[in-house]
């Protein structure tokens, strides 16, 4: 019975230091240098009632454990002012956050800063910080934002940022200029997107609760690559969590005029399309092989060996050319992600970040419009004629599903990093149009039917490191290494029209036609940038070097086939076409047969590579008083080359360097501080915008919903017998300079009111121009020398100098007004004169195309953090812009403004306000998506019209 005792008393006392660890809260939170906003490395918190503390690492977070309680948290280091805050409430098994405190230099009048925990909140006022001591010009968003203004993804809450705007719901536009001259990269490094022509990511595959802030650089510094004009967008994801987090949620969307329709137009698919990609259902039937028996070979010999294995492809296609009308479902999307950050021995920790996302959403567009219009040849007549009309309805589902991990590690003085990030993408899209045509002198009509599958995905690993080096730690060295894989797969493309009347199908209204495209690409990105921290004339400086280098490989397929019909009569149903009486046969060798077009050449063939190696060098510091300046240069070695060759085989390339470019790239930003809240900055700096894969080829791709046909840039157009050249095939890249000046002022924390004006001269700028010689089809080429003059203008401000009662009502609003010119070229110019209007004077210049000559974001939003709602009211348009440049009778085609007005409300509801709802409803004003063709003294025709309607979404979230 003794031994019993004495074991349980042994039992009990070993247990009570482990149920008194069980008990314990922590206290996380990181420290800031009030005037730089950079993390302070060393700084000593203690809790004044026990003694106990921690050192800040190379973040500049920290954290304490401690008894349930109310304690007091003091920071000091030298040469700054203590900081002390007191009510700091630790739960147990909770943790209390103590984000963003900011320590300030110390001064004779003032030892010491006494704050209480009740007044530090999640703010933008961190973000405000580094935007004022940032080298270059810099705007953004944080996490802290993110709930506030309701918004789940990335691509929702960047719009609200000064000069950015969203285009197709997902890309980036920086100050009105096109995705040519935006990068977005992920935490610091250059990744392709789901579409790797662009230069891009889509920011709607991220969840705004991984990331950390997006930050937009307008002005460039040497350490940034050189591709680079309206600015680099740099989303940051989250390494360590201030706290464990797992969430879970699910919205759903619902617009009138979209879901629920009975008249929705659908096709059956594989039965993996629910997780976004094809099973193998729409596969080739030639498995891909391009050694396959034609029609001309076998026509005599339908029973041979190669008849038969001619049949046999000719009946391996899917025959459904047409979809069927049925009710849709809504959209719906589920989210789950979790985090924490856990301790590694005694000094060291691991954070993790784990995301999911999966997003089903479908549209439906009635009367939807897709036209060509042209200048007639009579110079009186005003009005533009129809050349192509197509008007009719289509149904996409869309299926996103999206995977982040994120596991970082952290000792005192070094932070490694692992990022994957896995995409899979999959749409649908099925139409049904009434198509007519003036095109070749006989008016036509006909119904057209289409069918498309696109499936995407990519796959990317980030590694990275950063490192404080040195006795005193002024040495810091970071690098990351970045393989991504991205693939493209286009099966079974159908497009096919009946003419009206007769159900005829023939060349004049286009053969029926099957196609599988497929891209392949790997890229490999690394940079190793090294800083050393020194003093000039007794002033903190830096000194910065380091080196970059990317490798891009793409491998592009298109196979095509027209079905010549014979005979063969048809009753206007698109799935009969291919019903097996209506097929070649040894009974029927007149029947439907195919022809594959792209034997025995094919331009849309091709490899296609890129190397880049960059070397920069810069330096920060004040030479006089109150004046930083940071220096610096780029050098970039940029090699591009190309296999394949043109329809005709005429030319052929292996392996050629299609585009060679070493060149310097300096840059000089200068900062003038005013006082604690003013700044005065100005920039120059020299960028270069260069040709994307797809535009330096000899491919020709196919849109087939609108019937628009890229044509890559290396096809040369000639005019009057080939006597006249229009596009010589000779894409070069495009050189800018750049000027920016900005005042900015920075009230209190979390507000601003700043002014900026831009300068931008572009050599050879890049623009899409209509293909004279083929309707509907569009070519990137080097038009004449241009330039853009903007201003910009930012107010984020609390209503409470209004009153107040209003302190919890926040105003925001940015508008960004630019003027933009282009001096033709001598072939442009011509092509203008030679078909203006009566009474029309032709200027040598015009609008530079892709450029916004405004946008205008606005909101008003509440916010109460003791009762859990959040509110807000946005409201977003950007000014008519020219998107395809006109050519002979074939007029500019511009935007039509679209005004985006939406409704935000969020709430949240107990423990810790663990639950949350949210309602969105965008469109409010039921605005349209149109572009338009514009001519002298014409009425605007539709080139492309939408109606999105307008959308109603509802979210509930957990974190548990």
């Amino acid at each position: 019975m003794k031994k019993l005792i004495v074991a349980l008393t042994i039992l009990v006392c070993a247990a009570i230091p482990t149920l008194v660890l069980a008990q314990q809260g922590t206290i996380r939170g990181n420290i800031i240098e009030e005037g730089l906003g950079e993390p302070l490395i060393g700084v000593s918190v203690l809790v004044k009632e026990t003694q106990t503390g921690a050192v800040t690492d190379l973040d500049g977070d920290f954290e304490i454990k401690l008894a349930p309680g109310t304690y007091t948290i003091v920071a000091s280091f030298i040469s700054f002012n203590k900081l002390e805050i007191s009510g700091v409430e630790v739960k147990p098994n909770q943790v209390t956050l103590l984000s963003d405190l900011q320590m300030g230099e110390s001064t004779e009048e003032l030892e010491s800063v006494v704050v209480t925990a009740q007044a530090i909140r999640t703010t933008e006022a961190a973000l405000m910080t580094v935007k004022r001591n940032a080298a270059s010009m810099i705007d953004g968003i944080s996490a802290s934002t993110f709930r506030k203004i309701g918004d789940s993804d990335a691509a929702s809450a960047i719009k609200r940022v000064t000069g950015v705007s969203i285009e197709g719901g997902k890309y980036v536009y920086i100050r009105g200029l096109g995705d040519r001259y935006t990068k977005t990269v992920l935490n610091g490094v250059d990744i392709p997107g789901l579409d790797p022509d662009r230069n891009s990511i889509q920011m709607d595959i991220f969840p705004t609760n991984v990331v950390d802030n997006i930050i937009v650089s307008k002005s460039f510094t040497s350490n940034l690559p050189a591709d680079f004009t309206g600015g680099v967008v740099d989303i940051e994801t989250k390494d360590f969590p201030e706290e464990k987090t797992f969430k879970v949620s699910l919205s759903g969307g619902y617009n009138p005029s979209m879901h629920f329709n009975k008249n929705y137009l659908s096709v059956q698919g594989s039965k993996t399309d629910f997780l976004g990609y094809d099973n193998g259902y729409r596969a080739i039937p030639t498995g891909g092989s391009t050694d396959i028996p034609q029609y001309a070979e076998v026509v005599t010999q339908p029973n041979s060996p190669e008849g038969q294995e001619y049949q046999s492809i000719l009946r391996g296609f899917n025959p459904t050319m047409g979809g069927t009308r049925g009710r849709n479902l809504m959209d719906m999307s589920l989210g789950i992600s979790f985090g924490n950050q856990i301790a590694v021995g005694n000094d060291n920790k691991l954070g993790y970040n784990f995301a999911l996302t999966y997003t089903n959403e479908t549209s439906y567009y009635e009367g939807a419009q897709y036209n060509l219009y042209g200048k007639p040849s009579d110079a009186s007549d005003y009005q533009l004629t129809p050349l192509e009309t197509q008007v009719g309805d289509y149904g996409t589902n869309n299926v996103l599903l999206g995977g982040l991990a994120g596991l970082a590690y952290k000792t005192g003085l070094s932070k490694f990093k692992l990022n994957v990030l896995r995409l899979q993408n999959g749409e649908s899209t099925v139409g049904q149009f009434d198509f007519e045509s003036n095109n070749v002198g006989t008016v036509y009509g006909a119904d057209q039917y289409n069918i498309e599958y696109s499936e995407r995905s990519l796959t990317n690993v980030l590694l990275s490191g950063e490192h404080k080096l040195g006795p005193t730690n002024d040495w810091e060295l970071g690098w990351k290494i970045s393989p991504t894989r991205s693939v493209i797969e286009d099966p079974d493309v159908r497009i096919l029209r009946f003419r009206d009347g007769n159900n005829d199908i023939s060349t004049e209204v286009g053969l029926p036609e099957r196609i599988w495209r497929s891209l392949d690409e790997n890229n490999l990105v690394g940079k190793v940038d090294i800083t050393k921290n020194y003093s000039f004339m007794n002033e903190p400086a830096k000194f910065g070097f380091g080196s970059s280098y990317a490798y891009k490989e793409r491998d592009f397929l298109i196979q095509s086939f027209q079905f010549p019909t014979g005979n063969t009569e048809f009753d206007g149903d698109p799935n009969a076409v291919f019903d097996e009486e209506n097929l070649f046969s040894a009974d029927n060798i007149n029947g439907l047969r195919y022809d594959p077009l792209f034997i025995p050449n094919n331009p849309n063939a091709y490899n296609a590579s890129i190397n880049n190696l960059g070397l920069y060098v810069n330096t920060e510091i004040k030479p006089v008083e109150n004046l930083k300046a940071i220096i610096g240069v780029r050098m970039e070695k940029y090699e591009q080359f190309y296999t394949g060759s043109n329809q005709t085989r005429t030319i052929v390339l292996n392996n050629a360097k299609v585009l060679d470019d070493t060149d310097f790239f300096p840059t000089l930003n200068l900062i003038y501080d005013l006082g604690e809240v003013q700044n005065l900055r100005f920039s120059y700096s020299r960028t270069i915008a260069r040709p994307s894969f797809k535009e330096l080829s000899f491919a020709e791709i196919l849109d087939p919903i609108t019937g628009r046909t890229f044509i890559g840039g290396l096809f040369e157009e000639r005019t009057n017998g080939g006597t006249e050249v229009l596009w010589d095939g000779n894409l070069q890249a495009t050189r800018i300079h750049n000027v920016d000046a900005r005042w900015e002022m920075f009230p209190k924390r979390g507000e601003i009111v700043s002014a900026s004006a831009f300068y931008k001269q572009f050599s050879n700028p890049i623009e899409m121009v209509q293909f004279l010689s083929d309707p509907g089809a569009f070519q990137p080429r080097n038009v004449g020398d241009g330039k853009v003059l903007g201003l910009e203008l930012e107010v984020r401000k609390s209503l409470d100098i209004i009153s107040p009662a209003a302190k919890n009502f926040f105003f925001n609003a940015n508008v960004t007004v630019t003027k933009s010119s282009i001096e033709m070229s001598e072939s442009e110019l011509r092509s203008r004169e030679l078909s203006a209007r009566e009474g029309e004077d032709v200027s040598a210049t015009r609008d530079m195309a892709g450029q916004a000559p405004f946008i205008i974001n606005t909101g008003i939003a509440y916010e109460n953090f003791e009762n859990g709602w959040e509110a807000g009211v946005y409201y977003n348009v950007q000014g008519s812009t020219l998107s395809y440049v006109g050519f002979g009778n074939r007029t500019d085609t511009y935007t039509v403004p679209f005004n985006s007005l939406n409704l935000n409300v969020n709430k949240s509801f107990g423990s810790d306000e663990r639950f949350q709802t949210g309602l969105k409803i965008s469109n409010l004003l039921n605005d349209k998506k149109e572009e338009v063709f514009r001519s002298y003294e014409a009425d605007d025709q539709i080139f492309t019209s939408l109606s999105p309607g307008t959308k109603i979404s509802v979210k509930l979230a957990y974190t548990f």
